[in-house]
């Protein structure tokens, strides 16, 4: 037995999904990261004890790329200050401060800017590069010359 539904309830149905799908779709989209760029949320990994670090949040601004110390748990101590800096970041609050400047893509990775160490008030040259398709970085902070420094993987969090 054949149960005969009449078109008009079909199409009404057919606009539903579309319009369903039109609203969803967009949405879906735009949670997905852009891995080719570095713009977006990192977590450092201590490269001694493989424990994560904290969040930097890298970020565009005319071109140039900037991290930024982004709060990790609802635990941090938003009163701690950089009281070791000495430039215009000293102290100034840790929860929000801009440790990453002036970065720019040069080949296939970032150069041109530095980097500070919030905990000593050091200000290195650093260099950074995307690996395993954008999903980790390769940061490395030194001074003078490259061969005089560190490296450090991020992996990316999504958000």
């Amino acid at each position: 037995m054949r149960i005969a539904i009449p078109i008009w309830i079909l199409r009404q149905f057919q606009w539903l999904i579309i319009f369903a799908l039109a609203f969803i779709y967009p949405l879906c989209a735009s949670g997905a990261p852009d891995l080719s760029s570095p713009a977006g949320r990192w977590q450092p990994i201590d490269e001694k004890t493989g424990k994560p670090l904290g969040l930097i949040r890298i970020y565009e601004d005319r071109g140039l790329f900037f991290g930024r110390i982004e709060p990790s748990s609802p635990t941090d101590d938003a009163s701690r200050r950089c009281s070791k800096c000495t430039d215009e970041r000293r102290n100034q609050p840790i929860i929000g401060l801009v440790l990453i400047r002036n970065m720019r893509l040069q080949g296939d990775e970032y150069a041109g800017g530095d980097i500070l160490d919030p905990d000593t008030g050091r200000i290195y040259g650093c260099k950074f590069r995307l690996i395993d398709g954008g999903r980790k970085l390769i940061m490395r902070g030194y001074f003078g010359l490259s061969l005089f420094g560190r490296s450090q993987t991020w992996q990316r969090v999504h958000e």
